[in-house]
């Protein structure tokens, strides 16, 4: 059913349809390569290019929630809708430049494929009790996620085409789990790269003929100023949802499925380059969203003139009414993207914390297990939690509500904190990682739970915040691993 409004064009679905061959052409293409073996599967053998592994982390990192979210979000709040972008793009240019350098360097010398491989690792945990206590999290936060993203991508294609909910959510689970299950990692960067190029062409394109059509900038502004006097003021928002805004990036530190992206640089040195080239792209990204709902609101007044009176829909009602059929395909195609680049990214974590976590280093501990059985068991495992993802989000839409609300910030504050402290910090023991990761999820739970907490501030500030202290506590209480020294050397590039 379409409840945009939107009239269906052929052109439209041309554009949408060339956008579905190429995400399936880039899932046949890569199928040899993610065969060889467990680590080119999840973590396309540490063999990216710096523009891959760019794009990848900033559009895998940016679900449909941003794209129809922040643009929302600009059209009621105005320009001060900004901070909720200057957060994560501050911390990501950080994890890229900085953190994420250590992490490659040191899960390359130690073979680690996955997050809680690094956890394991760093702390020396013969008895898998990180393991342990970060699988558990991950798979369920994960499952959610792709199940929320699956959802998502049920609505925009009823939406925008004449079909329903749950033909929309068969759809985009179909096209992701075809080239994430025959391609791997490989195929989840190259469609990630792709799509961001969807998600910044229509990012660019729809803002700037909106802004030409309405009169200009000078226009648009004048008439923004006169809808309310601090529209566009950035300042004009309380200290709370200003830390709330900022405290969007807490999650960039512990979202493995954007932190495997670093560990899969071919060069870590390149790292430099490539957080340049994902910052511009975050900016670039974060400008479309922001001038997008501006323009929004310069035509359309008010949310009560669009549809279901819902400010999220000001980003697909803009492009149907301003942009050629065929580029309002493109349109649908980039929020799309932005959801297929996300549950993509997720299904391989959720996959890895079942194949590697649990199968290979702890059920079947000590065994040699043939490299390609365990891509077949991955690819199994892959197709299974889609599954799973695909009944939630049919019929689990309260259940997926209460997940998804924790997950990007819980994660954050789970892992966060133990990840960046046992980057730099010698000190950080394995105790005190658990601790960060306990804290930080209660603490996510318990403080969205009470509602005068909640309205304080937004439950993933205090969350990071409390884990931190936790490792550090902890740590100080506990003894670090007898080579921690030696693991800082490797994390500085020192791998001899």
């Amino acid at each position: 059913m379409n409840v945009l409004g939107v009239q269906t064009s052929p052109w439209a679905l041309v554009a949408f349809l060339l956008y579905v061959i190429m995400m399936v052409a880039v899932g046949l293409i890569t199928t040899h390569f993610s065969s060889r073996g467990i680590g080119e599967f999840f973590l396309g053998g540490r063999k990216m290019k710096s523009f891959v592994v760019a794009l990848s982390a900033v559009t895998s990192g940016r679900s449909a929630w941003l794209l129809i979210g922040v643009s929302g979000m600009a059209f009621t709040r105005g320009v001060s809708a900004v901070w909720s972008v200057v957060g994560y793009v501050l911390v990501e240019l950080f994890m890229f430049v900085f953190a994420g350098k250590r992490l490659r360097y040191f899960t390359g010398k130690k073979g680690d494929i996955t997050i809680p491989d690094y956890m394991e690792s760093r702390f020396d945990d013969q008895r898998h009790l990180l393991r342990l206590v970060s699988l558990i999290p991950i798979l369920i936060f994960m499952t959610a996620y792709v199940s929320a993203q699956f959802s998502a991508g049920g609505k925009s294609l009823s939406a925008s085409f004449n079909v329903t909910h749950q033909q929309g959510i068969l759809i985009t689970a179909g096209i992701v789990i075809f080239y994430t299950v025959l391609g791997g990692f490989l195929a989840v960067c190259l469609t990630d790269m792709l799509q961001g190029i969807f998600m910044i062409f229509a990012l660019m394109i729809l803002p700037i003929i909106a802004i030409v059509q309405f009169g200009g900038l000078a226009k648009l502004l004048s008439s923004l100023k006169d809808i309310s006097p601090g529209y566009l003021d950035p300042l004009a928002l309380s200290v709370g949802a200003l830390i709330g805004f900022l405290g969007i990036g807490f999650g960039s530190p512990g979202n493995p499925h954007i932190l495997n992206k670093y560990m899969s640089i071919e060069n870590p040195e390149k790292l430099n380059q490539t957080g340049l080239i994902g910052t511009v792209w975050n900016v670039l990204m974060g400008w479309g969203y922001i001038f997008i709902g501006l323009a929004g609101r310069a035509i359309y007044q008010s949310a009560a003139n669009l549809p279901s009176q819902d400010p999220e829909n000001v980003y697909p009602l803009l492009g149907s009414e301003h942009l050629h059929p065929f580029l309002f395909g493109l349109t649908i195609a980039a929020i799309f993207a932005a959801i297929m680049s996300t549950a993509s990214s997720q299904l391989l974590v959720a996959s890895s914390a079942v194949v590697r976590d649990a199968y290979q280093k702890i059920l079947a501990a000590g065994r040699q297990i043939p490299e390609k059985r365990l891509v077949w068991w991955s690819r199994l495992v892959t197709l299974l939690v889609s599954v799973i993802a695909i009944f939630l989000a049919a019929y689990g839409d309260k259940l997926i509500f209460y997940l998804v609300l924790f997950a990007w910030g819980g994660l954050g504050a789970a892992f966060g904190p133990a990840i960046l402290l046992s980057l730099y910090w010698k000190r950080t023991t394995k105790e005190g990682a658990i601790a960060g990761i306990l804290v930080g999820s209660v603490t996510e739970i318990v403080w969205y739970l009470i509602p005068s907490l909640r309205a304080a501030i937004a439950e993933y500030v205090p969350a990071f915040i409390l884990s931190f202290i936790a490792v550090v506590v902890v740590s100080h209480f506990t003894r670090p691993p007898e080579r921690a020294e030696e693991y800082l050397r490797y994390m500085k590039g020192q791998l001899e």
